[in-house]
């Protein structure tokens, strides 16, 4: 698995050092590296990239271009979420992609659903015409989307909420944008509980 820094935004990454710690992807992904452990990514998302079935969504498994976009939005402020942000900003581009490549090896793997509520029948057929082309059969990924399958819904209602709203722009065409505000409230709520019911397989790694 959402201040201003107008002098970091620019840089590559907030403190630079000449005493650089844990430039492995596990390392980092353990100890936060020049972060520290306050900004480590077991903190929210679990020791093997699980999640933590709540509002951070699992990272196990997914595709390693994917996270790695992720890392640089949330660096930029193109994805707004401010822990992440410093997250990302402690670590330079290339700590950026080991960190992405160490987490797309793990096993895909999740916590079970934080919540047992009913899914709609229709959901699926929501979820087909909706989602489908970009993010999957079953939420499992495509080219022009993540995999969804096995997220906490929280976490998926929460990121479709800031699509709607515009909060959440970096997809590039805004295709999100669009069809995250064609959804109400509880469309929002079944799909994302829909999804988080799949169980969580291993994505393609091509994008």
């Amino acid at each position: 698995m959402a201040l201003v820094l107008p002098a970091w935004g620019c840089t590559d990454r907030m403190a630079p050092s000449a005493d650089r710690f844990g430039r492995g992807g596990e390392l980092i992904a353990m100890s936060g590296g020049e972060g520290g452990a306050r900004y480590a990514c077991v903190t929210c998302h679990g020791a093997r990239g699980e999640g933590n079935g709540f509002d951070a969504p699992r990272l196990a498994g997914l595709p390693a271009g994917y996270l790695q976009k992720q890392m640089e939005d949330f660096a930029a402020g193109l994805r707004p979420h401010a822990v992440m942000r410093d997250v990302a900003r402690f670590l330079d581009s290339h700590e950026r992609v080991q960190v992405s490549a160490y987490y797309a090896a793990l096993p895909a793997a999740a916590l079970a659903p934080a919540t047992t509520a009913a899914v709609d029948s229709a959901t699926a057929a929501l979820y087909a015409r909706a989602c489908q082309s970009c993010h999957g059969v079953d939420g499992a990924g495509a080219p022009g989307g993540p995999p969804l399958q096995a997220q906490p819904a929280l976490y998926l209602t929460q990121q479709l909420q800031d699509w709607q709203q515009s909060k959440r722009r970096n997809d590039g065409d805004l295709a999100m944008l669009k069809v995250a505000q064609q959804l109400d409230a509880q469309e929002v709520r079944q799909l994302s509980l829909h999804l988080s019911a799949i169980p969580a397989r291993p994505a393609s790694q091509a994008r």
